[in-house]
């Protein structure tokens, strides 16, 4: 599609991406801006990322681009670093036909392990997932390259992947996840081709690297999408591998306070989006994982039977750990996200003129928050207290102190005549007649 056909200026790519596509292209080398920059302008969206491939090697790039790292391993790539903006440059990917296996490299189940093979643009436009990503932007004349109807699918508004869906999700599962985000960011359709296959290997990110999900998670929660992704997910069988001590507890009760608390929490995530407010996976796992904390904490109660107390804190580790066998939580976030749930004990406990020390706590909010999403869930004393803390938290100072009177006038009082009865004192021993 020629310059004059496409609605695609340069003034809508960034000015480092431009950089890198015109040094690439006086170089010598081919250079496209591809994917999601380009399907996002046409889409008339803002991209958040521009992508560049070239036929120039990873070392080739390196050598051009003083502020230039290579990553990867699976497949090498190119970052040019411009302060915080990272511009990501990949070498046009070809076909495995008689490659080394330092170059290329499948396990048993399909997915590909290593991936370092060239070629030039037809091949790596057949190498793509979707065909709405297999759009090019050519530097050399601003015209647009589109492969498998791209173009078509993106005006029918229609998920499609480029080659055997089967094939294709087994060389990388994360696709299935990434079918899903297109849908629902896009207001697309996944073809039925293409949705068909996913429940039946939805299993194999069980096998993904759990530093990858964890930035995949961030890509389906936090923008804006939660409860769409969070729905559809769960229909594709694709919700269990990444969370299964989630979805044991939702089958187990489609209608109890965890599919309560779940709706709660995407549906205030999505908001917070919506009003540019921060999300941060510290709390999106503190909620995400609060009744399976709960039910773990009720077990080691019930074999070890330690205090509820100390049964929670003993949980938090155990279930902290079995998520992160699927989601490496960083450790900047897992322990923001267990001081979150230990203040979730001491919300009753510091009623009174103890609430005036306990809202300074800096994990404060976060807690107080997640309290408010179980009172939705839960009701009960769960939501009498969500309420006293809502009550006390908008108050003004006067109105705090009133509050917090009251509280200590309900519970225990050293001057009132519920006084602690004293352990008598142990009489002197009588001495043995003489």
């Amino acid at each position: 599609m020629p310059r004059k056909e496409h609605a695609i200026s340069r003034r809508q790519i960034s000015d480092n991406a431009i950089k890198v596509l015109y040094r690439l292209h006086k170089s010598g080398f081919k250079a496209y801006l591809v994917g999601g920059g380009v399907r996002d302008i046409l889409l008339g969206l803002q991209p958040k990322d521009f992508d560049v491939v070239t036929n120039a090697t990873p070392e080739e790039i390196k050598r051009l681009f003083r502020n230039c790292r290579l990553v990867g391993r699976r497949f090498r790539l190119a970052h040019i670093v411009f302060g915080r903006d990272v511009i990501e440059v990949a070498t046009l990917r070809g076909h495995h036909v008689d490659s080394g296996e330092k170059i290329s490299k499948t396990n048993e189940s399909g997915r590909l392990l290593r991936d370092n093979v060239y070629g030039n643009i037809d091949e790596d436009a057949e190498r793509r997932d979707f065909t709405i990503n297999a759009l090019y932007y050519d530097i050399s004349d601003f015209s647009i390259h589109s492969y498998g109807g791209g173009l078509q699918d993106l005006a029918s508004r229609t998920i499609r992947l480029i080659g055997d869906p089967q094939t294709r999700y087994r060389e990388d599962p994360v696709r299935m996840l990434r079918a899903v985000r297109f849908a629902t960011k896009l207001d697309m359709t996944i073809e039925a081709k293409a949705a068909e296959p996913i429940k039946g290997l939805a299993g194999l990110l069980k096998d993904i690297p759990a530093a990858r999900m964890y930035e995949e998670v961030l890509k389906l929660f936090f923008a804006g999408k939660a409860q769409q992704n969070f729905d559809m997910m769960r229909e594709f069988g694709l919700f269990e591998p990444l969370f299964p001590m989630v979805e044991s507890l939702l089958n187990e009760y489609p209608n109890g306070e965890t599919s309560k608390l779940m709706q709660e929490m995407m549906a205030n995530t999505d908001e917070r989006v919506a009003q540019d407010k921060p999300v941060t996976p510290a709390f999106f796992y503190a909620a995400l994982l609060w009744y399976p904390l709960v039910q773990r904490a009720d077990d080691i109660a019930l074999e070890s039977g330690l205090s509820s107390y100390d049964a929670y804190n003993a949980a938090m580790g155990d279930v902290m750990e079995q998520q992160c066998r699927t989601i490496s939580i960083p450790r900047r976030f897992s322990t923001v996200t267990k001081d979150i749930w230990q203040l979730q004990l001491r919300f009753d406990r510091n009623k009174g003129t103890k609430a005036f020390r306990f809202i300074e706590h800096p994990k404060f909010r976060a807690a107080y928050d997640l309290l408010l999403l179980r009172a939705h869930a839960e009701g009960g004393n769960v939501a009498k207290s969500a309420a006293w803390w809502k009550s006390f938290v908008e108050g003004s100072e006067d109105q705090r102190n009133v509050i917090a009177r009251s509280a200590n006038k309900g519970g225990r009082n050293r001057n009132s005549n519920q006084r602690r009865r004293r352990k008598p004192k142990a009489k002197p021993a009588s001495k043995p007649a003489e």
